[in-house]
């Protein structure tokens, strides 16, 4: 695929498109450089504004993260521990606040569980580091 300027879909979404395919396909491992925004920019003949946007949509998506001095890199597995939600539970998925986010050490784009207990107690972790399950029928 290459980038249309003459497409009705913006440059820095045909980028964005781009990237997340080859992160799909694995072309990208997790934990390799996307490319630095000059390199970016010449390749795909586009602004440098327009690499900088694609960018930020795709960590807005979780998909990567972008840190001096490493710039943008694909984002890494997250490693997932299973919760078995109690009995009265209830989960709310969520995007969390900026402090949320800088307590719990997460990446932009990546949503938070809060689960609310039966007694009203509420717990807050990382979307991609858990997987919540329903108790088994006895």
């Amino acid at each position: 695929m290459t980038i249309d300027p003459r497409s009705h879909t913006p440059v820095y979404v045909q980028l964005a498109d781009l990237i997340r395919e080859q992160i799909e396909a694995g072309t990208l491992a997790p934990g390799s450089s996307i490319g630095s925004e000059a390199r970016l920019s010449q390749e795909h003949g586009i602004g440098r504004d327009a690499v900088r946007m694609a960018i930020a949509l795709l960590r807005s998506e979780g998909l990567v993260t972008t840190s001096r001095p490493f710039g943008s890199r694909v984002r890494e597995a997250q490693e997932r521990r299973e919760m078995e939600l109690p009995p009265g539970a209830s989960v709310i998925t969520r995007m969390p606040t900026g402090a949320e986010r800088r307590s719990l050490g997460m990446d932009e784009g990546v949503p938070i569980l809060e689960v609310r207990d039966a007694e009203g107690g509420v717990e807050v972790m990382p979307g991609d580091e858990v997987v919540v399950t329903r108790p088994k029928p006895r």
